[in-house]
């Protein structure tokens, strides 16, 4: 089988993000051909590799590809890129940041940085799918939360946030309810804390103005 009907087949499937296994059942090869017919696809230009056995083509959500290299471990977009999607920080995020079931993990791929982030299946939540259908993304609130959460950890990706503008409809009841679903009390105090720290931040700079 060529390039070319290697990857019309491909692009007839409609989705843009494969593994080793779907290009083989699709083809109806063994995974090692499938693996070689994969990788002249890649040098091509034509499909690209994300990670060991994953596969996506270039028109790929970048959202959904989280997922997609923690499978066959859920993810949900949050964090700094959950923020940025929802307007409530205006720097652009370099990384596309993830939460999983996964162990944390950066994977460097043609299509973007991926920052990958664990939590336990009890705080495994707080997200809806995006526009496309294709992505999970975290709600505003959980996203500010799940920022706050991942504050104390050693990394310091989270130790500084962008000031933030809060949409109309953010509903901090929503955000106080869900940082009460975290089990561990102290990190529970401290995400509560910050969310009242941020919360008033806010009503004074709306008071100034």
């Amino acid at each position: 089988m060529n390039q070319v009907e290697a990857l019309a087949k491909l692009e007839r499937l409609n989705q843009a993000l494969f593994e080793t296994r779907d290009i083989a059942t699709l083809l109806g090869v063994e995974r090692s051909n499938a693996t070689q017919i994969a990788s002249r696809l890649a040098k091509a230009g034509l499909l690209v590799k994300l990670a060991r056995g994953k596969w996506a083509l270039r028109n790929a959500n970048r959202f959904a590809i989280a997922e997609h290299l923690t499978s066959p471990f859920p993810a949900y977009i949050s964090l700094q890129s959950a923020l940025y999607h929802h307007g409530m920080i205006s720097q652009i995020p370099a990384v596309t940041y993830a939460i999983s079931l996964a162990r944390p993990r950066r994977y460097q791929t043609p299509l973007g940085v991926f920052s990958i982030h664990h939590v336990e299946p009890h705080f495994f939540f707080g997200y809806e799918t995006d526009e496309t259908g294709t992505a999970k993304i975290a709600v505003p609130e959980k996203a500010l939360v799940d920022f706050f959460y991942f504050r104390p950890t050693r990394t310091r990706l989270f130790v500084y946030l962008p000031e933030v503008e809060f949409p109309r409809g953010f509903d901090w009841s929503l955000a106080r309810r869900l940082a009460g679903k975290i089990e561990n009390r102290s990190r529970r105090v401290l995400v509560e804390r910050s969310l009242a720290s941020i919360r008033s931040a806010g009503k004074k700079r709306v008071l100034r103005r």
